[in-house]
């Protein structure tokens, strides 16, 4: 009787210990689970602001939103210098002018989303996100026939909720390494030029500009500079191999 009863204490003990271990384990589990996510939202989703720094090229990429009279001599320039670049366009804009979106595609380069409205992404919900990038890519597959892979939100600004939309969609978010600032009053053609030149880690990095009239006049400069320190101009892609 003794023995039984010993025996059924230490079947009770060892229901006991496993429940104990279960519940250790959905714990450690579930932690790791959210740690998971959150860590696809730090790393996988995180925005590139540089390529790699072992390139022997440096990205130009131009946010087009408006500045239509200041495009075609940004596009004769890289034309004339054999050069192709990013151009993240919005989808407003690629709707309401898509004749000048065409001439950017004609010519070669590299087109990316800048969303369908120049908004505050960080400021937005999940679904407004997705929503936003979404009407952007059909406004631009209307015309090129492809999917862009590439996002850089406006102004930078992005919240979790526009890194999960992006990766959701399979795009990846990009940022810039360099800003030019050439929207700010006072930034000249000298005031740009220097302004990049003298920024340091040119291999791999991305310059973010805007068709504006001081920027088409350093566009010229900036390629000559860079090809005579032995870099490249290229497409946020290209500083991504």
């Amino acid at each position: 009787m003794i023995f039984l009863i010993k025996k059924k204490h230490a079947v009770i003990a060892v229901a006991v210990f496993v429940t104990i271990l279960v519940g250790i384990f959905a714990i450690i589990f579930m932690n790791n689970n959210s740690k998971g996510v959150f860590n696809t939202y730090n790393v996988t989703n995180k925005p590139i602001q540089q390529g790699s720094v072992d390139s022997n090229y440096i990205a130009f990429t131009c946010n087009v939103d408006w500045g239509n009279e200041v495009i075609p001599e940004m596009l004769q320039t890289l034309k004339d210098k054999n050069v192709k670049i990013t151009f993240f366009v919005t989808g407003r804009w690629v709707k309401e002018f898509p004749d000048i979106f065409q001439l950017i595609v004609d010519e070669g380069h590299e087109i990316g989303s800048h969303g369908y409205q120049h908004l505050d992404y960080g400021k937005l919900s999940l679904d407004k996100n997705l929503e936003q990038i979404k009407k952007a890519e059909e406004e631009i597959q209307k015309i090129t026939g492809e999917k862009p892979t590439l996002f850089a939100p406006p102004s930078g600004s992005y919240n979790e909720n526009t890194l999960n939309a992006a990766s959701k969609l399979e795009y990846k978010t990009i940022l810039w390494t360099i800003d030019t600032i050439d929207w700010r009053q006072g930034s000249t053609k000298e005031v740009i030029v220097d302004r990049v030149l003298n920024k340091e880690n040119h291999k791999g990095a991305i310059v973010l500009m805007h068709p504006m009239p001081a920027t088409a006049k350093a566009l010229p400069v900036l390629i000559d500079e860079f090809r005579n320190k032995g870099l490249e101009i290229g497409r946020v892609s290209d500083v991504l191999k």
